[in-house]
């Protein structure tokens, strides 16, 4: 699969650097910086934009200004692209208006496009949007990518007499990394330690996904993507976790 990746600052720069660090060696991967400046109308896209791309099946928009989301139908259009994969991690650089247009523009052009709010919500055949709203679709290139990145999947091995994690192995990375990072950081952890570790390493990773509040969600799409990820550590280890019990009207133990 070729795939064109557009950057223009550091969120972008470490999603690309993690695909290609990880990807299927039969996937090759093209990058075009983006300008960073454009005006409140452009009129004339071409000329913000290269005579030409590299050939490319699926495009990746990790630009960080709407003015590059707007670029994107030329950009497909250029690189034969006939997929693309236009997060909403902020509503600064994509705004759900915006959004839509863009699947609207792309479909016109028979290109199939998703636009995952948050990126890590995006699985082989679904994304959320909104609290309570999950996108399904049908496009291989974009199941290709998210076998590997999107949605983070993990198999955590738990010693069941110690209820201490032996291993965690990522079957599916956040598109960032993020996911790799927490996991190293979890094994010899008890099982009712480890969704709060998952969480601190997320923050600390850092996620760059937005820290203003998101209409769609009532919370900060960072918040949301930490919840996303120590959910799948939860599910995981929830055989193994330790519940306590408090009975209405007794004392707890080594209380006198």
């Amino acid at each position: 699969m070729k795939i064109l990746a557009i950057i223009s600052g550091e969120y972008g720069k470490r999603h690309v650097e993690n695909i290609i660090r990880h990807a299927p060696s039969s996937w090759s991967v093209e990058i075009w910086h983006a300008p960073t400046l454009f005006p409140l109308v452009i009129d004339y896209p071409e000329d913000y934009l290269p005579p030409s791309f590299p050939p490319a099946d699926l495009l990746l928009a990790f630009g960080e200004h709407k003015g590059i989301a707007e670029l994107v139908p030329d950009i497909a259009r250029l690189s034969g692209a006939r997929a693309v994969i236009a997060p909403i991690d902020s509503e600064a650089w994509l705004p759900r208006g915006l959004a839509r247009q863009l699947i609207g523009w792309l479909a016109q052009m028979q290109v199939a496009c998703v636009t995952p709010k948050p990126l890590c919500s995006l699985t082989e055949t679904t994304y959320d949007l909104a609290r309570r709203t999950r996108i399904y679709f049908d496009n291989p290139l974009i199941a290709e990518f998210a076998r590997y990145f999107g949605k983070p999947e993990l198999k955590i091995a738990v010693d069941p007499e110690t209820r201490l994690v032996t291993s965690v192995e990522v079957h599916r990375d956040a598109v960032c990394g993020c996911a790799r990072y927490v996991a190293d950081g979890l094994v010899g952890l008890s099982t009712d330690d480890v969704e709060q570790e998952a969480g601190l390493r997320h923050h600390h990773f850092p996620c760059l996904a937005s820290m203003g509040i998101d209409p769609d969600y009532g919370d900060t799409l960072m918040h949301i993507s930490g919840n996303i990820l120590r959910d799948a550590v939860g599910e995981q280890v929830k055989p193994f976790k330790q519940i306590h019990y408090i009975a209405p009207g007794q004392r707890s133990e080594g209380q006198s």
